[in-house]
C-alpha cells in the first residue's frame, strides 16, 4: 500500500510537470510574434496565413492521437511529442520567410496536439486513482507554464534578445525539464478502460458521442479566445494602442495569471458549485471583461479585459477534458482526442481567422469574435455535467 501511494504521488508530480512543460512550449514564442512579424515583413493577413500552419498540424495529429496512445501508451506519447515540440522552436526562431514559418508551425501544432491528448489521458488516469478531482490543478500547472513563458518572452523582447537565441535556449531547457520530470508517469496499463466503462455499443455510448460533439463546441468557443490572447494580444497592444514591446506582452501575461489563479482554485470551486454553473458564470465574466476592455480603447483597460477573460475561461479546459475522459463506453484518450480535434481548431485556427478579419475591419472589431463565441458557452454548459464523475 505504501509503495502504491508513493508511485501514485510520483505519477501526479510527473503529469504536473508534463502540463507545465506543455504550457512553456506552447507559449514560448507568443511574446515574440511582433518581432517575427516585423522581421519577415508580414501584414495582418500574412501573419494570419502563417498561423494556419499550427491548426493544420493539429488536425492531422489528433486524428491519430487515440490510436497512438493505444499503441504506445500515454506516457511514451507525452514525452516523445513534448521533445518534438521543443525541437520545433529552433526552426521557428530561424524562420526566414512565410513558408519556413508555416512549416515550423505545422510541426509545432501537430506535436502539441499529440502531447495534449496524451497528457490529459494520463491526468484522467491519475485522477481516477486518487478518487477526487485533479484536472483543474493540472491545467493550473499548464497556465503557470504559459505565464512563465510569456514573462520570459516579454523580458527577452524588452532586452532585445535575438528571437533565434531566445527560442533555442528555451528548447534546450524545456526538453531537459520534460525528460527529468516525467519519468514517474504511469505505465500503459493506466490507459485501459475501467471495467465498469468497458463493453460494446450501447445507448449510453451513443449518448456519449453526442455529448463529445457538444464538448468539442464548448472547447472551440473558449479556445478561439485563448488563441487570440496568445497570438493577437501583444500585436493589438503594440500596433492598435501604440505600446512598447515590453508592455505589449503584459496582455497575455495578465490573461495567464488570471487563468492560473482560476485553475489552481478550480477543483474546489467545481466540487462545490458544479461544472455547469461554474462554466456559465465564467463565460459571462470573460465576455463582459474582454468586451468592455476593447471598447475602452486604452492599454490599462485592454490588459484588464484580457485578464478577466483569462479568469472567466479558466475552468473550461479542465472541466471539458474531465467530462470527455469520464464518459461511459468511451476510452479516455479517444474521448479527449475528439474534443481536442474540435477545440484546437478554435485555439489554433481562430487566430488566423481573426487576422483575416482584422485586415478588413481592424484588430479591435476582430477581437470581438471571442466575446461572441464565449457567450455561447452559457447555453452549452449543460454538456459538462459528467465532469469529475
Amino acid at each position: 500500500m505504501v509503495t502504491q501511494t508513493i508511485k501514485l504521488g510520483r505519477a501526479r508530480a510527473a503529469v504536473t510537470v508534463a502540463f507545465l512543460a506543455h504550457g512553456l512550449l506552447g507559449a514560448a514564442w507568443v511574446a515574440r510574434i511582433p518581432q517575427i512579424k516585423e522581421h519577415l515583413g508580414l501584414s495582418d493577413g500574412s501573419l494570419g496565413l502563417a498561423l494556419l500552419g499550427a491548426p493544420v498540424g493539429v488536425t492531422v495529429a489528433v486524428r491519430f492521437a487515440g490510436w497512438t496512445v493505444a499503441r504506445w501508451g500515454s506516457r511514451a506519447t507525452t514525452i516523445t511529442a513534448g521533445l518534438v515540440v521543443a525541437v520545433s522552436l529552433v526552426p521557428l526562431g530561424f524562420a526566414w520567410n512565410l513558408g519556413s514559418l508555416i512549416c515550423a508551425l505545422v510541426l509545432m501544432g501537430g506535436s502539441l496536439g499529440l502531447m495534449d491528448v496524451a497528457m490529459n489521458a494520463q491526468g484522467v488516469a491519475v485522477e481516477r486513482r486518487y478518487g477526487r478531482p485533479l484536472m483543474s490543478g493540472l491545467h493550473g500547472a499548464y497556465s503557470i507554464g504559459t505565464l512563465g513563458a510569456a514573462l520570459a518572452g516579454s523580458a527577452a523582447a524588452h532586452g532585445h534578445v535575438p528571437v533565434a537565441l531566445h527560442l533555442g535556449v528555451a528548447a534546450v531547457v524545456i526538453a531537459a525539464v520534460l525528460l527529468l520530470g516525467c519519468r514517474g508517469l504511469l505505465d500503459r496499463s493506466a490507459d485501459e478502460m475501467p471495467e465498469q466503462d468497458a463493453g460494446g455499443p450501447s445507448a449510453g455510448a451513443r449518448a456519449g458521442r453526442w455529448t463529445l460533439a457538444l464538448l468539442g463546441v464548448i472547447g472551440l468557443c473558449s479556445f478561439v479566445g485563448e488563441g487570440a490572447m496568445a497570438d493577437w494580444s501583444a500585436v493589438y497592444l503594440r500596433e492598435t494602442l501604440d505600446t512598447g514591446p515590453g508592455v505589449a506582452g503584459l496582455g497575455y501575461a495578465g490573461c495567464a495569471v488570471a487563468m492560473t489563479v482560476g485553475r489552481l482554485a478550480g477543483d474546489r470551486v467545481v466540487a462545490r458549485f458544479g461544472p455547469v454553473l461554474v462554466l456559465r458564470l465564467g463565460a459571462l465574466v470573460a465576455a463582459l471583461g474582454l468586451g468592455l476592455g476593447l471598447l475602452a480603447g486604452n492599454p490599462v483597460a485592454a490588459v484588464a479585459g484580457f485578464t478577466l477573460f483569462g479568469l472567466g475561461v479558466a475552468p473550461v479546459a479542465p472541466v471539458t477534458f474531465s467530462a470527455a475522459g469520464n464518459l461511459s463506453g468511451v476510452p479516455a484518450a479517444s474521448g479527449i482526442a475528439r474534443v481536442t480535434a474540435v477545440g484546437y481548431l478554435g485555439l489554433l485556427g481562430g487566430p488566423p481567422v481573426i487576422g483575416f478579419i482584422a485586415q478588413g475591419v481592424g484588430q479591435t472589431w476582430a477581437l470581438g469574435v471571442p466575446v461572441l463565441l464565449v457567450g455561447m458557452i452559457v447555453l452549452l454548459a449543460g454538456a459538462t455535467a459528467t465532469a469529475g464523475r
